[in-house]
This record gives structure tokens, sequence and C-alpha cells, in this order.
């Protein structure tokens, strides 16, 4: 397991540009899932990280799991080390530093697991994470429904409310809608650094981060036109509802699946 200190750093907002026109065609050809997500795991890793090889076995497996999004995050901070990730985004280093910012953690450690936001454990320690996703599981599903799906040349994204009895966020808190487009599958053979002749094996990778919009906790409708999801190397995407605080992200409230996964 690495570790690395945290810097100052703005929150990860930024969405980030569109490509791969052909994109849209891939996604329009099923709709989405209304299957509920219990649960979301985000695994922060790097090719030039060599204990994150144990972390993509777990990762895999959890990608199978009804009812689970297990999204793999590549981070670019050991780049140094001698191999440059090739999958690596500045934003999801941000994304991993805010997250060490919410629990007042100096560093930040690769492989590292979150479970909805708010619970983290040592990606590559399947019994630890598996534990994290079971208790944070025993309310299934998050409590805030959504669902997202393919309408002609859109993505329609709906956000039930909040669930009775929930206070409200306070002034400084805002929740925020997500569409996350990834990458399903992708081996990388890394040919140098401390981990060279070894083969990333990923799932579900993260290509970036476009923000739909705020969640006021009232039912709510959010329309994106397919090519937000088309990234590059993008082929899938999720959508998720993320309680944050000052550009710290919280709680993940609701999460919803595109086709295919």
């Amino acid at each position: 397991m690495r570790q690395s200190t945290v810097h100052p750093l703005s929150p990860a907002r930024r969405a980030l540009p569109c490509a791969l026109a052909g994109f849209g065609c891939l996604l329009t050809s099923a709709g989405a899932r209304a299957e509920p997500v219990s649960a979301v795991v985000e695994l922060f890793t790097s090719q030039g990280c060599t204990a994150c090889r144990a972390a993509d076995p777990v990762m895999r497996d959890l990608a199978r799991k009804p009812g689970l999004i297990a999204l793999t995050l590549p981070v670019t901070y050991w780049d140094y080390l001698g191999w440059r990730d090739t999958l690596g985004l500045h934003v999801l280093n941000e994304r991993q530093r805010a997250y060490a910012r919410a629990r007042g953690a100096r560093q930040v450690v690769t492989p590292q697991a979150v479970v909805d936001g708010s619970l983290s454990a040592v990606g590559s320690n399947r019994q630890a994470v598996e534990r994290l996703v079971q208790d944070s599981s025993r309310t299934a599903p998050l409590p805030v429904p959504v669902s997202a799906e393919v309408k002609g040349d859109q993505i329609v994204v709906e956000v039930g409310a909040r669930p009775a009895g929930k206070p409200e966020p306070k002034p400084e808190s805002k929740d925020e809608v997500w569409l996350v487009p990834l990458l399903k599958r992708r081996d990388v053979k890394i040919e140098g650094g401390e981990s060279g002749g070894r083969v990333a094996s990923y799932v579900n990778v993260v290509r970036g981060l476009v923000r739909l919009g705020l969640w006021t906790g009232q039912p709510a409708r959010f329309e994106v036109p397919v090519s937000a999801a088309a990234l590059p190397d993008a082929d899938g995407w999720v959508v998720l509802l993320q309680h944050g605080r000052e550009g710290r992200p919280g709680r993940i409230l609701g999460a919803a699946k595109g086709p295919g996964l």
C-alpha cells in the first residue's frame, strides 16, 4: 500500500469535454436497468503501485454482484516512479484527496476502496471491503431512488424525494447529480516502473465526472445529451447522487447503472 501527502486543491467539479461521436449509437441500443443499487464501491488505484494489482480481482468480483456498482478510479500521483498510468486522470486525484479532507486524513493511499462515499478500506483487503459493502447494504437499497435510461438522443435521469424524517442539508451543503462515463473493461500491460511486466485488469474505469445539477430533496428530472457521456475510451456510464459540503464529497445517496452494466 502506498501513501501520498494531501495537497490543497479545488473540488473535482469540472465536466470534461465530450468526444467519440459514435458513442451515442452504442448507448441507444438498450435502456438502463431499473435494478435498485445497494452500494457503490470506488477503488483508487495506479498502474505504478505494485500493491494495487491485488485489488483488481476484488473489483472484478464486486462488479458481478447484483445491485452493486464497482468503479475503478486510476490516479496519476505515482507516475514519477517510472511508469505513466495510461488511464490516470488528475480529476480523480482531486476526488480522492477531497475524500481524505472530508475525513480529516493527511494522506491518500493506493489501493483504497471508498464505499458509498463515506467508508474506507484497503482496496486489496477483500474481507474488509466486502464487510463494508455488507454493512452498507443492510439498509438496501440506497436511500434515494435514482433511475436512468436513454430516450432518443438523451440520457434521462429521475431522482426521487428525500426520505421522510431525513433532515434538510445545511446551507453550506449540497446534493449533486453526476454522470460518470466509464470504460467497462481494459487490460493494460505495464512496461516500466516497479510494476513492469505485470498486467492491470480493470473493470468500470472512470473516464470523467460530468455534473448534471443540484438536487433539492424533491423529485427531479435531469436530461443530458448522450454525447455528454462520450468521453475518450468510455463505453458505458453510471449516475451518482452524492451529498457534498464545502467541496468535499460525502455520502452517496442514490445511484443508477447505465446500459450493459
